[in-house]
C-alpha cells in the first residue's frame, strides 16, 4: 500500500501548526478546528494510479493521515454509488439530478468514513480508549470501528436517540450511557468523563481526522464523475464536517492539479426545528449562537450548536451557495420520494434534501438545467421507530401514485 503524505497539522482559524504524532485535539492557542496537511506535490502524482485501487476510500492513501498502514481500521466504507435519479428528477423538475447513497456504508450511514479515519489515527497513536457524543449514527459508527481495532468505546447519547443506534453500540460492545438532554449535554458529560477516566474524545471537529476521513466524499464525487464536479451539492447539516471536508478536498485536489478552479455551490440544509446555522446565514454572522429548544425526527441534524460553525459558513458563502430550513413533515415527504421514484430508503435528514431543491427550482435559486448532487447520507432503516408512524400517517393522507 502507498504511504501518507501527511506533514503537521494546521488550525483552520490561527495557523498556529503541531506534529501530527502528538495526539490533538483543537489548536492549544485558539481552541479552533485543526486540519491535516500533506505533501501535496507528492501526492499528486496518485490520481494516475487510482484505477487499479480496492474500492473504498482508503484508496486515497496519500492524503490520509494514517502512516502505518497496520493500523488502519477499515470495513469497507466509501466508494458509494452516484446515481443518476431520473424518475426523481422528473418529478421534481431536475433532469440531470444525482444521488450518493451514504446509506450503503459499513453501519448505514456515511459516519463509517469519518470514525474509520479517527479510530485508525487513534490506534496509531495509542489513544486505546475512546469517547465521544452522538446523536445516533456516529456512536455506532465509533463503536464498530473501535471493535475491529481492539479499542474501548465509550458513546455519551440523548436518551430520544433512535433505537437502532442504541442497540447496535451495545452489540459492538461499547459502554452506552443515555443523557436526559441535547447533544450538546451528552458533549459536555463525555468531556468530563474524558478528563476523569483518561478517554480520548473524538467529537466532531473536536479532533483533526474525522474531516479527513470525510473528505473522501469529495474526492469520490470527483473521480466517479470523471473529475467535473457538480454545480451544486446538497448536505443535511448537523456538525458540518462533511461540508467542511468536502471544501477542504476540493482545495487539495486544485492544489495537486486534479481539478480546477471551478467548485459547487455549497447548500446547507438543516431541519426548521434545529438551525443555528441557518439562522447565522441569514443574520450575515460567521459563527451561530446555541439553538434553543432543538428538535426534528432527523436525529443527524439534532446539533443546537457547531465547533466548526465558521468552516461550514466561509464554504458556503465562499461557494455563492445558501443555507435553509425545512420542516419534519417536507422530510419524511422527500423520504417517501426517494423511496418510491428511485428505491432508495432513506433517512429523514436524506428526505430533507429532495425536500430543499423542491424549494430552490421554486424559488430560482437552482436551474433545472443544473447538475445537482444531493448527498443521502443515510439508511432510514437506521431510523424505524420514527419513520414507520410517520410514513403511514404521509400514506393516510397521500396515497402513493407512480408514474412512469
Amino acid at each position: 500500500m502507498p504511504e501518507s503524505f501527511i506533514t503537521h497539522l494546521e488550525c483552520s482559524n490561527c495557523g498556529e501548526t503541531f506534529e501530527h504524532t502528538d495526539p490533538m485535539r483543537t489548536c492549544t492557542s485558539c481552541e479552533k478546528v485543526l486540519f491535516a496537511r500533506y505533501d501535496l506535490d507528492k501526492a499528486s502524482s496518485s490520481k494516475a494510479q487510482l484505477r487499479d485501487r480496492d474500492p473504498n476510500m482508503w484508496r486515497y492513501r496519500e492524503v490520509m493521515p494514517v502512516k502505518d498502514e497496520a493500523n488502519i481500521i477499515t470495513l469497507g466504507e466509501g466508494m458509494t454509488p452516484i446515481i443518476d435519479a431520473q424518475r426523481l428528477g422528473k418529478e421534481v423538475g431536475s433532469p440531470g439530478l444525482l444521488l450518493k447513497d451514504e446509506g450503503v456504508c459499513p453501519t448505514g450511514s456515511f459516519k463509517a468514513r469519518g470514525l474509520s479515519a479517527a479510530v485508525s489515527k487513534a490506534k496509531e497513536l495509542g489513544l486505546m480508549k475512546l469517547t465521544m457524543p452522538s446523536a445516533g449514527n456516529a456512536a455506532g459508527a465509533m463503536s464498530a470501528y473501535a471493535a475491529a481495532g481492539g479499542l474501548e468505546a465509550n458513546v455519551f447519547m440523548p436518551k430520544d436517540a433512535p433505537s437502532a443506534n442504541q442497540v447496535e453500540c451495545l452489540a459492538y460492545g461499547a459502554n452506552l450511557t443515555l443523557v436526559d438532554g441535547f447533544i450538546n449535554d451528552a458533549g459536555r458529560i463525555s468531556g468530563e468523563a474524558a478528563v476523569e477516566r483518561g478517554l480520548f474524545d473524538v467529537s466532531t471537529l473536536k479532533e483533526p481526522y474525522r474531516a479527513e476521513g470525510k473528505k473522501t466524499m469529495g474526492y469520490e464525487i470527483a473521480e466517479q464523475l470523471g473529475w467535473k464536479l457538480p454545480d451544486v451539492i446538497v448536505y443535511p447539516t448537523g456538525g458540518g464536517t462533511g461540508i467542511v471536508g468536502m471544501w477542504k478536498a476540493f482545495d487539495e485536489m486544485e492544489r495537486m492539479g486534479w481539478i480546477g478552479s471551478e467548485r459547487p455551490r455549497m447548500v446547507v440544509v438543516q431541519a426548521e426545528g434545529c438551525a443555528p446555522l441557518v439562522t447565522a446565514y441569514n443574520a450575515g454572522k460567521r459563527h451561530a449562537d446555541l439553538f434553543p429548544n432543538p428538535h426534528t425526527i432527523a436525529a443527524g441534524m439534532r446539533v443546537p450548536v457547531a465547533i466548526g460553525d465558521y468552516l461550514v459558513l466561509d464554504a458556503v458563502r465562499e461557494s455563492g451557495g445558501i443555507a435553509l430550513t425545512v420542516t419534519d413533515d417536507e422530510m419524511v415527504q422527500g423520504v417517501s420520494d426517494l423511496s418510491c421514484y428511485e428505491g432508495m430508503f432513506a433517512a429523514p435528514e436524506g428526505g430533507a434534501l429532495v425536500a430543499a431543491l423542491r424549494k430552490m427550482l421554486n424559488d430560482g435559486t437552482v436551474s433545472k438545467d443544473e447538475r445537482v448532487l444531493l448527498l443521502v447520507t443515510g439508511s432510514g432503516l437506521k431510523y424505524l421507530d420514527v419513520l414507520t408512524p410517520a410514513l403511514a400517517a404521509l400514506r393516510q393522507k397521500s396515497p402513493t401514485v407512480r408514474s412512469s
